[in-house]
C-alpha cells in the first residue's frame, strides 16, 4: 500500500480543493514538490484560544502559508511538505517569535494534521498520522474523529450519536486525539460535558465517504463568546473507490 498510494489516492480521495494543490502547488515555498514520491501533505489547525495573536507553522523558519493563522482557522486543505525528518516550528505572530519546535518524521504519501492547542503561554503542538489510506471505501459509511483542545484538566464525555444511539461515548482528555470511527450517513449529534464548566452539543449532517473531524475548542467559563467551549467541525475529504 505504501508503495502506490500516491496514485491510488488520486482515485479514491477527493478534498475540499482540487488535489492538484497537494500534488503540484507551486506556490508553496517552503517545500519542494517536484518530487512527488517524497511529498507528503499537513493540515494545520491553530486551537489555542488566544485571540490577540495568530500562529505560523512553519519549516526552517519559512511559513507553511501565506499568513499566520487567527484562532479556529486552518490551511483549509493539506498542502504540500517534504518527506523525510523535519522540524516544524510553531511561531507566534504579533510579535513573531518561535514558541516551540517539533522534530517530526514524515513519511512519503501520507497524510498529516498539526494542532497547536493550549492556553496561557503552555503550548502544544500535536502531529498526527491521519492514516486517510487505511479507511474503507465499501461500506458507504461517514469517517468522524475529534480533538480535544480545550485547555482544562478535567476529562469531560465526548458522545456522538446517530438515531439516539451512541456510537461514541467515552471521556476525553486535553490533548486527545480520536481515530477515525465509520458511522452511517445522516446527522449525527455531538455533545461535551464535565457535569460542571464544559457544556457544548452540536447537530451535524456527514455524507457517505466523508472524512470529518470534530474540534472540541474554547476556555471553561470565560465571559467572551469568541472563546467560549463550542464545538465545530472540518471536513478532511471524501472518499471514493
Amino acid at each position: 500500500m505504501k508503495n502506490n498510494f500516491i496514485s491510488s489516492s488520486q482515485r479514491r480521495l477527493l478534498y475540499l480543493l482540487a488535489f492538484s494543490i497537494f500534488l503540484f502547488s507551486s506556490c508553496q515555498k517552503a517545500q519542494d514538490t517536484d518530487n512527488i514520491s517524497s511529498t507528503s501533505g499537513l493540515m494545520a489547525f491553530n486551537l489555542i484560544p488566544d485571540t490577540t495573536f495568530s500562529i505560523a507553522f512553519a519549516f526552517s523558519g519559512i511559513s507553511l502559508t501565506n499568513s499566520p493563522l487567527p484562532y479556529t482557522n486552518y490551511t483549509g486543505s493539506y498542502l504540500p511538505i517534504n518527506s523525510g525528518a523535519q522540524q516544524l516550528g510553531l511561531y507566534k505572530a504579533n510579535p513573531d517569535s518561535l514558541i516551540m519546535n517539533t522534530n517530526v518524521a514524515f513519511e512519503a504519501s501520507k497524510y498529516y494534521s498539526a494542532f497547536a492547542i493550549g492556553a496561557k503561554g503552555n503550548y502544544r503542538d500535536i502531529v498526527t498520522d491521519d492514516e486517510i489510506d487505511s479507511l474503507p471505501t465499501n461500506t458507504g459509511n461517514a469517517f468522524v474523529r475529534y480533538v480535544n483542545a480545550i485547555p482544562d484538566s478535567s476529562k469531560p464525555v465526548v458522545t456522538i450519536a446517530l438515531n439516539g444511539n451512541n456510537v461514541v461515548n467515552t471521556t476525553t482528555s486535553f490533548g486527545s486525539i480520536s481515530n477515525f470511527t465509520g458511522v452511517a450517513p445522516g446527522s449525527i449529534n455531538i455533545t461535551l460535558n464535565n457535569g460542571s464548566t464544559i457544556s457544548a452539543s452540536k447537530t451535524i449532517s456527514v455524507a457517505a465517504n466523508g472524512v470529518y473531524t470534530i474540534l472540541l475548542l474554547g476556555i471553561p467559563g470565560v465571559a467572551d463568546t469568541t472563546r467560549e467551549v463550542k464545538i465545530t467541525y472540518i471536513q478532511n475529504g471524501a472518499l471514493t473507490p
